[in-house]
Parts: C-alpha cells; sequence; structure tokens
C-alpha cells in the first residue's frame, strides 16, 4: 500500500538561494519529484543578491526525509542551513508540565499553600482518609502506568522509551477532559513487582490507567489491581479499544441495516486487544463470533488448546466462541462472514477474501500503521471500513474514549469500573453520530467533536452512579 506524506515526518530546511533565477521553483519541484510535499515555504530574510527560505516540507518516513534534504542540497546556487524535525520540536524538554492553581504572591499565600497552613487540611485527611477526594489534587488525578514492554507498534522498548507516548496519553487527558494525568514509567517487567508498586502509589490518585502493558501479564495485572484498590482500575489498549470498536460495530450495522445478535462476526488476534472486543461484543449481544490466531482459528479441539488450563486466555476464547466449530484458517473463516475486525497485523486479507463475505460486508481492518487488508482494497466489496489509521474515514481512536470514561468515573467517585459502565460508553458514543450525519464514512465521530468527551462521561457518570446504589457485589 503506498505511504503519503505525513506530518509525522515533518520538517523545516532552511536554505540559502540566489534572489533572482529558478532556485525557489526548483525547491518545490524537487521536493514534489522526490515524493515528498511542501506544506509552507516562508521568506525570513531578504537582501539584494541572497534569500533566506524555510521550507516546511512532509516525507514519509525518516529515510525519506534525509533523501529529499539530499535533493535540495544538490540544487546549483542552494546553501543548506538547519534541518528541524518538527516532531522531535514538539517533544523537545517534554510535553507537559505542572502548573499552581493559586498564586504564591506572599508570605501569606505561602503559609497557606504549604506551611504552617496545610497541616490543618494534613489533619482533617488523617481523621477523614476520604476528604483527600476533597482537598488534594486525588479527585482529578490518573496515573498512567506503563511497563514498556507493549508500547504502539514498536514492542517492548522498555520504560524510558516509553515515555512520550505516555506524556502524550497526560497531554490528551488534559486537553479532552480537563484531567491531571502523571505518566508512571516502572523499570521492572513483574507481575508482582508491578501490582505491588501500583497498590503503593494509588493513594494520591482517583483512577488508574494501565498502558502498553503485554499480554498476558497485563490480564492478571489490571485483574489484581481490581481487586486490591478502591480506585477504578482502567486498561486502555484493552478496553478503551473495545470501547470504540463496539460504538463504531453499532453504527455500522445501522448503515447496513442488521443487528448485533444476527451477524457472524470474525476477528484476527487474540491478544489483550483482541480479547478485551470480544467480550464487550459479547455482552453487547454478539452470538455467532469466531477468532483466529496466528495458528488458524481458535477452537477447543484445537491440539494446543485441549490441555489448556480453562482459565487461560485462549482457552476461555475456544470456550465462549464458535459455536459452529468452525476450523482452519483466517482466509476460510471470513467465507460469508457479516463482520471482520483485525487487531493483529499487516496484509493477511486481499481483495477475493473480502468479496467472499456477506453482503453488506463490515471490515475493521486495525493494525497499525498497515492494516489486516489495504482499505482501498476492501472499499470495493465491503459497505463498510475502518482503520486505525487518520489518512481514512472511520478512524477508531481511543483518545474518543479514555478521557470521557475518567471524566465519568472520577466525577461519580467511582471505585471500580466494570462492563455496564463500557457498554454505556459506546452506546454514547455511537449516538453522537445523528440519523442525519450516519453513512458508510461517518460511523465514528471526529476526535475534535466537541460532543464526544461529554457524552461519554455523561453515560459512565450515570452507570457508575448505578452501580454504587445497587445492592451486592459490583462485577468488576
Amino acid at each position: 500500500m503506498a505511504t503519503a506524506p505525513s506530518v509525522s515526518y515533518s520538517m523545516t530546511v532552511r536554505l540559502e538561494v540566489p534572489a533572482s533565477g529558478t532556485a525557489v521553483s526548483q525547491l518545490t519541484t524537487a521536493v514534489e519529484s522526490s515524493g515528498g510535499s511542501v506544506t509552507g515555504l516562508d521568506v525570513t530574510a531578504s537582501g539584494h543578491e541572497k534569500l533566506r527560505i524555510d521550507v516546511t516540507i512532509a516525507a514519509t518516513s525518516t529515510a525519506h526525509a534525509e533523501e529529499i534534504v539530499e535533493g535540495l542540497r544538490s540544487i546549483e546556487g542552494v546553501v543548506l542551513g538547519k534541518v528541524s524535525d518538527r516532531t522531535f520540536l514538539m517533544h523537545l524538554g517534554g510535553k507537559i508540565e505542572m502548573a499552581s492553581k493559586h498564586p504564591i504572591r506572599n508570605r501569606d499565600d505561602l503559609s497557606m499553600i504549604y506551611t504552617p497552613g496545610v497541616a490543618r487540611v494534613c489533619m482533617a485527611i488523617a481523621e477523614n482518609p476520604e476528604d483527600a477526594r476533597r482537598l488534594t489534587i486525588k479527585r482529578n488525578s490518573v496515573a498512567v502506568v506503563t511497563d514498556g514492554s507493549a508500547v504502539l507498534g514498536l514492542g517492548n522498548i522498555g520504560p524510558k522509551a516509553s515515555l512520550p507516548v505516555m506524556e502524550g496519553k497526560a497531554a490528551l487527558f488534559k486537553r479532552f477532559a480537563g484531567i491531571d494525568a502523571w505518566p508512571i514509567c516502572l523499570d521492572t517487567q513483574d507481575t508482582d513487582e508491578i501490582v505491588s508498586i501500583v497498590k503503593a502509589i494509588a493513594p494520591g490518585f482517583a483512577g488508574i490507567n494501565l498502558e502498553d502493558i503485554s499480554a498476558p501479564r497485563c490480564f492478571e495485572i489490571e485483574a489484581r489491581l481490581r481487586e486490591a484498590l478502591d480506585i477504578p482500575v482502567f486498561h486502555d489498549d484493552q478496553h478503551g479499544t473495545a470501547i470504540v470498536v463496539l460504538a463504531a460495530l453499532t453504527n455500522a450495522l445501522r448503515v447496513v441495516g442488521k443487528t448485533i445478535g444476527d451477524v457472524r462476526v470474525v476477528m484476527s488476534g487474540a491478544g489483550a486487544a483482541g480479547t478485551a472486543i470480544l467480550k464487550l461484543l459479547l455482552a453487547a449481544g454478539v452470538k455467532h463470533a469466531v477468532v483466529a490466531d496466528i495458528h488458524g482459528v481458535v477452537h477447543a479441539g484445537r491440539a494446543d488448546l485441549v490441555d489448556a488450563a480453562p482459565g487461560s486466555p485462549l482457552r476461555w476464547i475456544a470456550d465462549n466462541t464458535n459455536p459452529e466449530g468452525v476450523t482452519g484458517s483466517l482466509r476460510e473463516a471470513v467465507v460469508g462472514a457479516d463482520v471482520f475486525i483485525g487487531v493483529s497485523a499487516p496484509n493477511l486479507l486481499g481483495a477475493e477474501d473480502v468479496a467472499a463475505m456477506a453482503d453488506g460486508a463490515i471490515v475493521f481492518a486495525l493494525a497499525n500503521p498497515d492494516p489486516e487488508v489495504d482499505p482501498a482494497i476492501a472499499r470495493q466489496t465491503a459497505a463498510v471500513v475502518a482503520t486505525g489509521r487518520s489518512d481514512f474515514p472511520n478512524q477508531i481512536n481511543n483518545v474518543l474514549v479514555f478521557p470521557g470514561v475518567f471524566r465519568g468515573l472520577l466525577d461519580a467517585q467511582s471505585r471500580t469500573v466494570n462492563t455496564e459502565m463500557m457498554l454505556a460508553a459506546a452506546s454514547a458514543l455511537a449516538d453522537v453520530v445523528t440519523e442525519d450525519e450516519l453513512n458508510p464514512n461517518y460511523i465514528i465521530p471526529s476526535v475534535f467533536n466537541d460532543k464526544v468527551a461529554g457524552a461519554v462521561a455523561g453515560a459512565v457518570r450515570t452507570a457508575a452512579k448505578a452501580a454504587a446504589a445497587a445492592p451486592g457485589p459490583v462485577e468488576g
């Protein structure tokens, strides 16, 4: 699949060129002939003989950007100056900061914000620990916790290399929901240690967002923390993805005129995201689901699952899906399927596979940056196509969910997050797209739609309050 120039590989190149002649037009020609895109051209200084020009360029990769720069260097009369990578500049010194809510202008301010006045507040919390939610940042704070073991599509890159992602997550929490989130990057991948550390830091937070922790450890870590803590624990790679997928599927089914209980869903991927999507789809009413992993369709009779522990993730999938007993490969399973959802690996399906699906087929190819099937090819025969990419319609993006989910949880002072809250979030997100707006290329709203976070937060808040008021144990 051809890759278009992207702002992710945007750079600004400072050049000195002759004031007369064709050097300026040659710059644009050189960039475009190399497959790049000129997105800005600014004259920053001018003289009788020379111009200083800043050219902003989008490339397709780091290597491509370097090729473009070399092409500019080769133009006669052009002197290459500073080359600035705009993405790296945005990350310089980090992307977030702490700010005080109150000015410290004089001794009185200092005495109330810090000592000795702060001691009175400390004692009030010591006498009533619940006051920490009212009198400290705890009421509006979330810990974004990772061990760096499964970062984006980059794999196990460790805690330091994961920090830019966690900072970005914190920035999104603030931008879309006004939540103060803090990156916590742990230098351990030991399950017991991670659980112990998060339990130890939990008093300072009203919620825990687990992020980029590899499967299957992420399942145990989440389960143990939910059991141990009195604040909600949400693994965004699992549950955030699942909520957005369910919301998008809800609207895609409206487009094609099918109901969730009748369709046959085939999924590729049985990791953290795939398992969470499956569980939420089953809770939403899906009755006919088949899951495939690298070894083919998951079923109870598969050689590697016959003796698997009943509680293991793959065995759970085998025991709770595939009522028709489908076997074989992913490509065999998608024949006649109404819905394909991929959270696995690139280029698993081709045009003939999508064409073999049922009429009104729905394809969610979410592997990023290269999906399970080329969206342009899928769109030739599928009725609705969604991806995880920003350069195609219907982007499945977790930022549609996690800010609003936590806003609702924090506002309700919830002690947990459960399936009902996630179903409520998915329904609210789907309903942001009105009947007048709904079409095959618009089944999910933009991340910048100002109705999204509020709608999701309101639904989660209502569901959380209902759960708190219900008698008996609350589902985790």
